[in-house]
């Protein structure tokens, strides 16, 4: 009895992403084929000894199991690759019947592709490391494959270079100098194609006309780019009416996107011949007396087109295929178009949508309010133009700006734009968190009175779809969207604005469904952080804006087939996501700078710390040997980091017995803030506990420094904030970190002072920019009050490490996910 691996066709693709699917089958002595599934495992032991090893590996990666089709990684091909080395063991899945020849300890067209392990599994030392991959909790963004800088690697070399002679029937190939850069890996592709050495000329020959065509057609690409060869002008001249077979690609416009076709053209080949080259793995076709060549490097491109056509890293290279394409797609899919036929045209209506995404500089101004127009400045015309494009072409967007660039003003202005192109009026919507309805009627009244406003909330609200009849736009809250969304969804919008996006985050909410549930000609989303948390969060969004659109992450896909779905969704999603930077746009704002402090812990501090640490320990581990759920402990240990953060804070939030002066950081804020009010500064102090901000308070009040309050039960946040704006005698504002993150503008203030930590570096960011945001005159400096050793310094590290993330998934317009594994919280205790 004996072990068959079939490997795919496409295993150069699928190497890289460790992502082989591989077909297993057991063939007993007379000859009869069975699925190792159909098995008992004793049976196993009727294989010889190297049999019986890469069975055993292959029952191990199964968890005990060996079914019939597995995915592989390089690694584990590799380990079979050496347990079954010299073996008829390997076939490919286009030729069952012929067992690929090993040539020495190299399998042709297999060894090469696994080599090089992924850096995650040679760098593991878990013993399970060779396992397949798991899907992760955190998927880093992929990267995009880097090109090698071949002029710089052969700066230095000066010896002989790759020589090729020969013609379609044979070739003849002298090696470079050994000291070229890529000696070693010619001399095993010219051995692992069936070249000969003849020591008498030390040329290698190939005296074979399939071989040799095959040979040109797969490496010609690498012989020219990568090994900088020199062909003889014989071997020129003879090869001089080989054609390269031509990729042809036809678009058409049908009811809610394009129909694209791609297809392979050889000459006179019939569909047949150039599939049964294609299938068989042929690089080349005859056709009426000429060579086509199928270039792998042309193939390679023609098959991550396939594969993003039909949105999937399984999709097969096909010699001839039609796909489906949403409007949405078309700025992605026009660039992959073009790398692949450079003589692609697109329908009018194609290049209509496109243009404009691709190229915001093309981007037409649209009639604006002369009031307006002298308000905007010119990225935010731009910012106004681009959701104008994505209205008029029935798309949808997300203006994600960085915090205090004037998102609200831009769609304002987008909305007094449209009231000015038609006579007919019909409202629009803006749903906000119930904090930001009265900072959303001001604005509005503010920089475009001539919309006649309806605010929905509270006890003023509509009775029936009618009522907003004649009003260009109505302003509401998620909340009370929820409870009046039967009369919204049965009226008729012109666009409906969702503030504050991540409320709408997770499609399975209310907020989500209400905002979903209404019939609007355009939709727009604005966020400051386009996702907080995963790449599900972003595609909620995506769905939102353009329902049907989108195709999601199929259920189950792991590892790299995830990350290529994730980066899949990222790509499509990034010309419907528009985020500047201050520093890009805004470079008149002052600098904003950054400072943590550092604080020693008083002994009374550290002693009740301890205390409450050894506690939590106790108990989550006590929760986990009684058997609990995950849920549950997750649940415990959140808790038990609530009190060690709130020790951080302020010992006295659990011993009220200790005297204010138990607190290190206490006493280091209010240094800060005798020196900031000595040196004319205002502050910001954001806080996630309503415990620590009233004590706070009861400082303040002692000190006789006066200040403004806002947490989650202040009611009429906007007379706070006008009370700070207008006083300059107010130099405190103390803030709940959820209440009053967004939405607010503090421009009276230039110093914030983040009294304790949080899970998310965004979250502070946003908080930050309630200081440092357009209006600001003056250097903004952030405090960031950490005690050391504690779970506040690690929190730190963990942002650290998030901050890097966020950083990336802002230039790119585009989410990973930051969620904290449970893992993560145990390791903060």
């Amino acid at each position: 009895m004996r072990l068959r691996i079939i490997l795919p066709p496409n295993l150069e693709r699928c190497a890289p992403r460790d992502a082989i699917p591989t077909k297993i089958e057991v063939v007993q002595d007379n000859g009869a084929i069975i699925q190792p599934e159909k098995l008992a495992m004793d049976a196993f032991g009727q294989l010889d000894d190297a049999g019986r090893v890469a069975a055993f590996n292959l029952l191990q990666w199964g968890g005990g199991k060996m079914g019939s089709f597995v995915q592989l990684s390089r690694e584990q091909l590799d380990q079979l690759l050496t347990a079954l080395q010299g073996q008829p063991s390997f076939f490919w899945a286009n030729s069952p019947k012929q067992a690929i020849t090993w040539q020495g300890t190299t399998l042709p067209n297999v060894s090469p592709h696994i080599t090089q392990k992924s850096s995650s599994s040679s760098s593991s030392s878990s013993p399970t490391s060779s396992s397949p991959s798991p899907i992760t909790n955190n998927p880093e963004p992929l990267l995009e494959e880097q090109e090698e800088d071949y002029d710089k690697i052969y700066s230095d070399y000066l010896g002989n270079p790759l020589h090729i002679d020969g013609s379609t029937s044979y070739l003849a190939v002298r090696l470079p100098s050994k000291e070229h850069p890529f000696y070693n890996e010619i001399r095993e592709l010219l051995i692992s194609h069936r070249f000969k050495l003849e020591p008498k000329n030390r040329k290698w020959w190939l005296r074979d006309r399939h071989q040799t065509l095959n040979f040109i057609g797969e490496i010609w690409g690498d012989l020219e780019d990568r090994y900088y060869a020199e062909f003889s002008d014989n071997f020129l001249a003879r090869v001089k009416d080989v054609q390269e077979a031509d990729i042809k690609t036809d678009v058409s416009e049908g009811h809610n996107g394009y129909s694209i076709s791609v297809s392979i053209k050889a000459g006179q080949a019939s569909d047949q011949e150039v599939s049964q080259n294609l299938n068989t793995g042929r690089h080349y076709i005859e056709s009426e007396g000429k060579v086509y060549l199928l270039k792998k490097s042309k193939l390679k491109k023609l098959h991550e087109l396939q594969q993003s056509l039909a949105e999937t890293p399984d999709a097969p290279l096909l010699h001839r295929a039609r796909y489906s394409v949403p409007y949405v797609r078309v700025p992605q899919v026009e660039e992959e178009l073009e790398l692949i036929n450079p003589n692609f045209e697109a329908p009018a209506t194609w290049r209509q949508r496109s243009i404009a995404l691709k190229d915001l500089t093309t981007l037409v101004v649209p009639p604006l309010p002369e009031d307006i127009d002298a308000t905007l400045r010119p990225y935010q015309k731009i910012g106004v133009s681009w959701l104008h494009h994505l209205f008029k072409n029935k798309l949808g967007g997300i203006l994600a700006d960085e915090m205090g660039l004037g998102k609200t003003l831009q769609a304002i202005a987008l909305l007094a734009s449209l009231k000015l192109q038609t006579s007919r009026t019909l409202p629009s919507l803006v749903v906000c968190p119930a904090s930001l309805v009265e900072n959303w009627r001001r604005e509005t009244e503010k920089f475009a009175p001539q919309l006649k406003v309806f605010v929905n909330h509270g006890t003023s609200r509509i009775k029936k779809p009618s009522d907003i009849a004649g009003y260009d736009l109505v302003i509401t809250s998620y909340g009370t969207l929820i409870r009046d969304q039967k009369h919204f969804a049965a009226a008729d919008l012109r666009c409906v604005i969702g503030d504050e996006a991540q409320h709408i985050k997770n499609k399975r909410t209310r907020n989500a469904k209400a905002i979903s549930s209404l019939n609007a000609q355009g939709r727009i989303l604005l966020t400051g952080t386009p996702v907080e948390n995963s790449i599900d969060d972003l595609m909620s969004l995506l769905d939102y804006i353009m329902p049907g659109s989108w195709k999601g992450i199929p259920a189950g896909a792991r590892g790299d087939d995830r990350q290529w779905h994730e980066q899949r969704i990222k790509e499509q999603a990034g010309p419907y996501i528009l985020r500047r930077n201050k520093i890009t746009v805004a470079p008149e704002l002052p600098e904003k700078l950054e400072q943590v402090v550092f604080l020693e812990m008083t002994p009374e501090q550290k002693t009740t710390y301890e205390k409450a640490r050894k506690y939590a320990e106790s108990e989550i581990a006590a929760l986990e040997k009684s058997g609990a759920s995950e849920g549950t402990v997750r649940m415990k240990t959140l808790t038990q980091l609530l009190r060690l953060r709130q020790v951080c804070c302020d010992p006295r939030i659990l011993d009220d017995t200790l005297a204010p002066e138990s607190s290190s950081k206490l006493a280091s804020f209010l240094e800060l803030l005798q020196e900031s009010i000595d040196g004319g500064h205002r502050i910001l102090v954001f806080s996630q506990f309503v415990s620590v901000l009233t004590l706070l308070k009861e400082q303040l009040k002692e000190l006789e420094v006066p200040f403004c309050y806002i947490d989650g039960k202040t009611r009429n946040r906007m007379a706070e904030v006008d009370r700070f704006n207008d006083s300059d005698d107010i130099p405190v504002f103390l803030i709940s970190l959820k209440a009053g993150g967004t939405g607010l503008n503090l421009t009276a203030a230039d110093t914030v002072i983040h009294y304790d930590p949080w899970w998310n570096p965004a979250a502070e960011a946003q908080a930050t920019d309630r200081a440092h945001r357009i209006g600001q005159t003056k250097v903004v400096t952030s405090y960031k009050l950490i005690v050391a050793d504690s779970v506040e310094e690690k929190v730190l590290e963990l942002q650290g490490q998030k901050r890097k993330l966020l950083e990336d998934i802002f230039e790119a317009s585009e989410a990973a996910n930051s969620k904290i594994s449970l893992s993560d919280m145990k390791s903060l205790l």
